[in-house]
């Protein structure tokens, strides 16, 4: 195993952590100090934090994912959520953005920070529906294989809160969003379904800005893999397909690359049977490759969520090389239990919460 390709996928995840690219961006900006703080999503701790210790003490909502809170002063109001699946929590924190952006004066001044898998996190679904609509929803569109701007178009549709609906309750005199994209072309209407997309009209001051993406991920890792010697052969914004269509791209690809390191980003999609196992897309995709350049000496493969997580585990996903393929990854990857393989051959890549959000990595290095 290289140790160079988890350095190089570092090096990337760092580069668009929610605590540096939430304080580089308000040392740029010449803005109203705000009247509050709220942040959503999986890197919504280290948004808030870099917030509170730029402007100083602030009544502050966070709503982010369960261990992803970490560092926050007491008094901050934290609530911990469910993803990717919402449970009962994600009600309970859709209506306290809710309350706490309508509570807000006409002259106040709002910061809002976004962050991937607001989504699930935080939900206030429209009249009629309920936590079991959003449950069965959620779960289809994740087994059924769709992208992320397909996936929250139909999301928005129930929801008090997404596509502008939080905002469109803000009663005050300006609002900024800065936002950590998850999605393909930064659009921030798809960032958690829009939940930090300003309403249209827009009754009120509003700047937006996307601090962090995949791209500014990819040139940090390209950037890494310079200053440790070695050639880059490739870096692209890619994984946006299905599994079986990126590992017959991809594959053969590092199976006869040259020496050098490749870097792509994007999100793979993934189709799931009846009873999943353990695991996912990272993880799978990570285990398909691995058949591709099973035998193949002196490569190491690396796929991983940017934000330390893949699917409902808490491996970021999968680091594979020649030697990892063998007896039973067939069957695991038929059942979606790639996960469980991946750990009995030591090959699961475990970081914790990262504080980002910026999609997936693939590091393939070649010596």
């Amino acid at each position: 195993m290289d140790t160079r390709a988890i350095k190089i996928w570092r090096a990337g995840v760092d580069a668009v952590g929610g605590y540096a690219a939430t304080r580089t961006a308000l040392a740029a900006t010449d803005g109203p100090t705000p009247d509050r703080i709220i942040a959503v999503g999986k890197a919504a701790g280290d948004m808030a934090r870099a917030a509170l210790d730029h402007f100083g003490s602030l009544p502050a909502l966070v709503v982010t994912k369960d261990g992803h809170a970490k560092g926050l002063p007491d008094e901050v109001h934290v609530i911990e959520s469910s993803h990717p699946v919402p449970d009962a929590r994600s009600l309970t924190a859709g209506r306290a953005l809710r309350t706490s952006v309508q509570g807000m004066g006409s002259g106040t001044h709002l910061l809002l920070l976004v962050s991937g898998g607001a989504s699930s996190l935080a939900e206030d679904p429209v009249e009629g529906k309920t936590l079991t609509d959003l449950q069965t929803l959620n779960s289809g569109l994740l087994a059924d294989g769709l992208d992320i701007t397909a996936m929250n178009i139909e999301r928005r549709k129930i929801s008090r809160i997404k596509g502008g609906g939080l905002l469109g309750a803000f009663p005050g005199q300006s609002a900024q969003v800065l936002a950590i994209s998850d999605v393909p072309g930064d659009d921030l209407s798809v960032i958690g379904s829009g939940i930090g997309a300003p309403p249209d009209p827009c009754p009120f001051d509003c700047e937006t800005r996307i601090i962090a993406s995949n791209t500014i991920a990819r040139l940090a890792a390209v950037n890494a893999a310079k200053a440790l010697g070695l050639q880059v052969l490739d870096n692209a914004e890619s994984l946006h397909d299905d599994l079986p269509t990126l590992a017959k791209q991809i594959g053969p690809r590092l199976r006869d690359m040259p020496q050098g390191v490749i870097v792509l980003g994007g999100e793979p999609t993934v189709v799931l049977p009846p009873n999943p196992g353990r695991g996912g897309r990272n993880q799978a995709l990570a285990l398909e490759l691995a058949r591709t350049i099973e035998g193949t000496e002196g490569i190491t493969v690396i796929v991983g969520g940017t934000d330390g997580s893949d699917g409902p585990t808490d491996a970021a996903g999968g680091v594979v090389d020649g030697t990892t393929w063998g007896a039973g990854a067939a069957e695991a990857l038929k059942a979606a239990d790639s996960g469980r393989f991946l750990e009995e051959q030591g090959a699961l890549f475990t970081t914790g919460p990262t504080g980002t959000n910026v999609m997936d990595l693939l590091i393939a290095v070649r010596d």
